[in-house]
């Protein structure tokens, strides 16, 4: 697979797990990464990690749940870097409980983070990807949009929402050679998922075709392909990286 040499990306959610990861491996192919988040030192510890393996990046405090904090946010990358041509929507929170006990809250909360955020982030800078007529749009969402979970209907209408966002931009912004996928995890090895009990756990890999619970390797794996130029073909679409617990 061909380089990112050059390429500006923007990655949300980018101090820990597998927004770190993406931002890693966006990095390790030669784009100059901006990284978004709420937790500044964090981030400055990602940034300090690019650094120091020859990289570009640089850490920007983000709070995709504020519509404020967004605007501002890509005001300053823009500033900085001229333009962004990759971004990745990958800030999510969790707020789970069954449906006949979520509070109102919960639900706003989740919605707000996961599916405002990630269109609210896109609308502020779709405008450079058009202007210079390319760009790459990668939403993470989750199998859980696909296929529903009991205790998650805030997440799953969130990560689902952001299947039928991904669709829509892909048909409005194909014109200017803009792609916009979205890639939907399985059980990933991350800190979301380090509260499931031992039981949990074992139970869910037990529906994984592959026998293992994925790492946060293999979404920054399939997001820099998608990012890359061999996928410049590929809008729409969503890409299953789940071991093979769900096939659409």
């Amino acid at each position: 697979m061909s380089t990112l040499s050059g390429r500006i990306a923007l990655v949300t959610g980018a101090s820990q797990g597998i927004g770190r990861a993406i931002a890693l491996e966006l990095a390790r192919k030669g784009a100059h990464v901006a990284l978004a988040a709420r937790n500044v030192e964090k981030l400055a510890a990602v940034e300090a990690e690019i650094t120091a393996a020859g990289g570009t990046a640089k850490a920007f405090s983000l709070d995709v749940a504020s519509e404020e904090s967004i605007k501002e946010g890509a005001k300053a990358v823009l500033a900085y870097f001229g333009k962004v041509e990759i971004l990745v929507n990958n800030a999510g929170i969790t707020r789970d409980i069954l449906a006949m006990r979520m509070k109102r809250a919960d639900w706003d909360d989740v919605l707000t983070t996961n599916l405002t955020g990630a269109f609210l982030l896109t609308q502020a800078l779709m405008s450079s990807m058009v202007k210079n007529r390319w760009g790459r749009i990668i939403n993470i969402t989750s199998v859980v949009g696909e296929i529903g979970q009991a205790g998650q209907a805030n997440y799953a209408a969130s990560k689902a929402g952001l299947i039928g966002l991904t669709k829509s931009l892909a048909r409005e912004l194909a014109s200017r050679t803009i792609t916009v996928n979205a890639v939907a995890p399985g059980y990933i090895e991350t800190a979301m998922t380090s509260v499931l009990t031992d039981d949990q756990k074992n139970a869910m890999t037990q529906h994984i075709p592959l026998a293992r619970v994925g790492t946060d390797l293999d979404i920054a794996h399939a997001v820099a392909f998608l990012a890359s130029e061999e996928a410049g073909y590929i809008t729409g679409h969503t890409l299953d990286v789940n071991g093979g617990m769900y096939m659409n």
